[in-house]
């Protein structure tokens, strides 16, 4: 089936006398998840991770992913013409030296500009040199039958209970920025910084509470662009209390025309596509940076964070539940690990405000979790009484989103296990118990989670933490702890995830992830420090643990976080599960 698309395809390229085509992953607004509508590089490739890029030429199809999905690519690529070419591993090209070793100078490069990030067309402008960059073909839309439709369920307020803020006082932050900076035009193109700005949420992309929409900001006016279709009498009203004037959707580029010469507009090269930018008069200053909106987000006021503390509560209850009831059927034989997710997902739905879940669960036992980002299909393995089993899972309530992992022992555990999952859990206590100075990026705060793994020669393919939204997409920026240099400071109110993890190909994965809040810890003659608030409270399971590899340091931090589990979740258990909660949260000493 992908080889006959590959064909059609390259039909159509022939016609356009097209050399190397590329099919991201994104939408209009550069989203990291996508409606079904804009998977045009799963309908191309039969790949179905959240992140990868797509190249076909006349005689190569490539796809680019990263190292959450190597071995889920190498498995669904294996039937089809496509080869994986891994991120960040030197023995393949990148995208950009792909297309200059495969298209001839003056070879023309073909790809669908509203789906194509500005950044991406000036990078890749910028390497291609004499190459051109057609940017109106849109060829998988042209052959792609029984395509899904685009999203069209109503959007609705999220109130200032759980906001903490109105969107009137949010745009005037930003207007006081933009007057700073001496911006006259704001244009905000991601969807969670629309639905953030003007407090709206929606349906358009499962797992992210999220609406397709625009948002144009000057010092008079705040429009949003949006399927007018998608807005009832409330939200109406929302906007009109709120001085937000309502604009369909695709009149964005016609105003982005209008704007007059000697204007200044700001953007973020990042989230916004080629084909939006192109309306834009060349007489008007374009300044192209990081989203301002972005940071403003990132750090999270007082209410967002109570609220969100009172989420993870909820979900560390519903994760008590379900570990007790997991550990108790596995010996049936009957649980799989999808059976395993939907029971997860039942439990959350007891929880007050939650809505849906966070991003797809991953529910791996055994040689599955390997996999970072393992999806189990429609059955999945059946859990055994021996192994590892990772879950990886979150839930959107309305008041906040969560994101957390554990790993469990499921029975008898093999030494390799044992010590994994041990080095595992230092690389966590590391970073989670670490003090920082207030500057200090996420790059640099990597080492603290990396170094117990490297001394002992292991590493793992992902970033360490992201930033998390509020009751918006579980990953967001700017912030994040990883190898990759970001030049962007950890601050007071920020949200991360601490996740490291250790993935043996064939045997068994280990990831423990807790998202924390950034808070002061304090000043002194050496300057102001920073440290981490863990908000996830759920047990960490203490029997893979080699208590002979842990510092007397490391174990009080064990027992102390596996208290404070206890101490936050009792009263909102009984019976079984109560019991089960006290065992798991028991104290360990050499």
């Amino acid at each position: 089936m992908i080889n006959k698309r590959l064909k059609k395809l390259r039909d159509l390229m022939i016609k356009r006398d097209i050399d190397a085509y590329i099919i991201p992953t994104s939408d209009h607004h550069q989203s990291e998840y996508i409606a079904d509508f804009y998977k045009t590089r799963e309908y191309i490739s039969g790949f179905t991770g959240s992140a990868g890029t797509a190249v076909v030429t006349m005689d190569k199809a490539i796809l680019w992913t990263d190292g959450r999905y190597f071995v889920q690519a190498e498995q669904e690529l294996k039937y089809s013409e496509f080869e994986l070419y891994k991120m960040g591993n030197s023995d393949f090209p990148n995208i950009n030296e792909f297309l200059v070793e495969n298209v001839k100078a003056n070879g023309k490069i073909g790809f669908c500009g509203d789906t194509f990030s500005y950044q991406s067309y000036r990078d890749i402008l910028k390497s291609t040199g004499t190459r051109l960059l057609i940017t109106t073909v849109d060829f998988i839309g042209d052959i792609w039958e029984d395509r899904p439709s685009l999203p069209a369920d109503k959007v609705f307020v999220h109130e200032k209970e759980y906001s903490g803020t109105t969107p009137k006082e949010r745009i005037e932050k930003l207007r006081k920025d933009m007057k700073k900076n001496g911006i006259d035009y704001y244009l905000v193109s991601a969807v969670d910084e629309v639905c953030y700005l003007y407090s709206i949420r929606g349906n358009d992309v499962e797992c992210n509470p999220v609406a397709l929409a625009y948002g144009l900001v000057s010092q008079k006016d705040a429009i949003i662009y949006i399927d007018e279709n998608k807005v009832d009498e409330e939200v109406q009203k929302h906007f009109k209390d709120n001085s937000i004037s309502i604009k369909a959707y695709n009149d964005i580029s016609e105003d982005l025309s209008n704007i007059e010469g000697k204007n200044t507009i700001f953007f973020d090269p990042r989230t916004v596509n080629i084909s939006l930018i192109n309306n834009i008069k060349s007489n008007v200053t374009a300044i192209k940076e990081a989203s301002i909106v972005e940071q403003h987000k990132a750090i999270k006021n007082d209410v967002e964070i109570k609220n969100q503390k009172n989420a993870y509560i909820k979900d560390g209850v519903a994760l008590v539940k379900y570990f007790s009831w997991l550990e108790t059927g596995v010996p049936t034989g009957v649980v799989t690990e999808v059976l395993a997710s939907n029971k997860l997902l039942n439990l959350r739905q007891e929880q007050e405000l939650f809505i849906e879940d966070s991003f797809e669960t991953i529910s791996a036992y055994g040689a599955n979790a390997a996999m970072p980002h393992y999806s189990p299909g429609l059955k999945g393995e059946v859990l055994k009484a021996k192994g590892l089993y990772l879950c990886d899972s979150g839930g959107q309530y309305l008041d906040g989103t969560t994101d957390i992992t554990r790993t469990i022992a499921l029975g008898e555990l093999t030494d390799d296990e044992k010590y994994h999952y041990t080095m595992v859990l230092k690389s966590h206590i590391a970073l989670a118990s670490a003090y920082f100075k207030e500057g200090t990026t996420g790059y640099y705060l990597d080492a603290f989670a990396k170094y117990p793994l490297l001394k002992e020669k292991l590493d793992f393919n992902h970033g360490t933490g992201h930033g998390v939204g509020y009751f918006l997409n579980v990953h967001e920026g700017p912030q994040s702890i990883s190898g990759r240099y970001k030049p962007v400071t950890m601050k007071p109110g920020m949200v991360t995830s601490i996740e490291p993890g250790l993935y043996i190909e064939g045997s068994h994965g280990i990831r423990i992830e807790n998202i924390a809040v950034v808070v002061e810890a304090g000043e002194n003659e050496f300057g102001k420090f920073l440290g981490f608030e863990v908000l996830s409270y759920v047990p960490i399971d203490t029997r893979p643990v080699d208590l002979t590899l842990l510092t007397e340091d490391e174990i009080k931090w064990l027992n102390d976080y596996n208290k404070a589990c206890y101490d936050k979740l009792n009263l909102y258990l009984d019976g079984e599960e109560l019991d089960y909660l006290k065992k798991v949260t028991e104290g360990v000493s050499k």
